[in-house]
């Protein structure tokens, strides 16, 4: 074979875990602690993630608790929740942050959809790189007469195959995410 198919698998499958951690941070009605894994905080001259300056949890459906364990972090989490994209309004009381999470409107519904959309396109375009520069390099060991032809056709094929397993992949998950985005 021409191309190392364990690093094809492994560099695509950067893209699926990408768009993973992106869904995650995507809200879907139910409060989930993972909704602030994207969030950074500024904490001691860099910056941090919450879950690494706090404990946090979900004692009910609808509410994010966030406990700080340094009084001075309070208003950089509560900055950092309001600025985000999120659409959280942080209420704090003391070292304890807690976080309604609000009804998601049928609009803001249909946005998160969207935006399932441009992460899920994002994560193909990832794997369409991938698969360029690997073909790209098939292409160069034929033009250097190190591979046959027909080694790169076939190589061509197989590699246009593990994309395609990919990139439905990634629809799949698309489909999922719209469907916990859709159910009230």
């Amino acid at each position: 074979m021409a191309f190392d198919e364990n690093d094809l698998r492994r560099r695509m499958s950067g893209a699926i875990n990408s768009l993973k951690d992106e869904f995650i941070g995507l809200r879907t009605g139910r409060a989930s602690t993972a909704l602030l894994d994207t969030l950074k905080v500024d904490a001691y001259g860099s910056k941090m993630p919450i879950n690494q300056v706090a404990s946090l949890s979900t004692p009910e459906a609808r509410l994010i608790l966030i406990q700080v364990w340094d009084q001075t972090m309070v208003t950089g989490i509560e900055k950092s929740i309001r600025e985000s994209d999120l659409g959280l309004n942080p209420q704090t009381e003391g070292s304890t942050i807690r976080i309604p999470i609000p009804e998601l409107s049928e609009e803001r519904r249909i946005e998160l959809v969207k935006v399932a959309g441009k992460y899920s396109e994002q994560a193909k375009v990832s794997i369409r790189n991938v698969r360029r520069d690997i073909i790209e390099n098939i292409r160069k060991l034929e033009k250097d007469s190190s591979i046959s032809e027909d080694e790169k056709r076939d190589s061509e094929n197989k590699i246009q195959n593990i994309t395609d397993e990919f990139v439905k992949e990634i629809d799949n998950m698309l489909a999922q995410k719209e469907q916990d985005i859709k159910s009230v």
